[in-house]
């Protein structure tokens, strides 16, 4: 995927970070924000502890994170509160534009999905969201809570998403959109784990060859059909289930 060579940022880049973590006059919620932002993806959901993030974020008060997120999902929930809404409204733009000219082809509607996303490798704090974002597509849940942090993320409270799936589906093989399949699903998880490997490595690295292929393989991911094999099984499925 990547069409560079691999990239870590850089340690000026880092100490930039911090530095501005520790800004003095900044709110500490943003401050705590931006510190769980670098931790939680250089380290994963579970593998840095609330007084490193704290530190980190230059809060004396050792008890200042439960105090605004209350837990570890409660903060998950609100780094994505804090990048969502602005990757929602670039998709909305581009689902306006295209609804409005119509006729929209498979590959346009997958980079409706990919295209927002990408421009988060440009921030830093972006790119650090699209780490975190990676994690959480990665943690095995068998229903998605809307509420949680992963809700946030795959439901979309802005509701770009929802336009995205009522807009893609008729574009995609029959059957393959719902249950048990999840062809959208699928290829949302694909974009978020691309997307989080190349914000680590690479983020800030010129990105147009990396996202052309994204869109290409997405696009492949939400038009492949359903094969002999797989139909095969799908109806021994249904049959044990009746």
């Amino acid at each position: 995927m990547s069409d560079a060579h691999p990239h870590t940022r850089d340690r000026g880049s880092a100490a930039r970070t911090r530095a501005a973590e520790r800004t003095p006059g900044g709110d500490a919620r943003t401050q705590i924000l931006r510190a769980a932002g670098r931790l939680l993806a250089e380290k994963g959901l579970e593998g840095v502890s609330f007084r490193e993030i704290t530190r980190s974020a230059g809060q004396k008060n050792t008890t200042a994170l439960q105090y605004h997120f209350g837990d570890r999902e409660g903060l998950l929930r609100a780094h994505m509160d804090l990048h969502v809404p602005r990757v929602s409204v670039r998709r909305h733009a581009l689902l306006d534009h295209l609804t409005a000219r119509g006729d929209v082809t498979l590959r346009e509607a997958a980079g409706i999905l990919v295209t927002p996303l990408v421009t988060e490798l440009q921030d830093e704090y972006g790119a650090d969201f699209l780490q975190v974002a990676a994690h959480l597509v990665n943690r095995s849940e068998a229903l998605v809570d809307p509420d949680g942090a992963l809700g946030a993320l795959v439901y979309d409270p802005a509701g770009s998403l929802e336009r995205w799936s009522v807009m893609v589906e008729p574009l995609m093989p029959p059957g393959t959109a719902g249950p048990p399949l999840h062809r959208r699903f699928a290829a949302m998880r694909f974009t978020h784990i691309e997307l989080g490997r190349r914000a680590r490595m690479a983020a800030g690295q010129p990105s147009e060859l990396f996202a052309s292929q994204l869109v290409d393989l997405v696009t492949s991911i939400l038009g492949a059909g359903i094969s002999p094999e797989t139909s095969r099984l799908l109806e021994e499925r249904n049959a044990e289930r009746h």
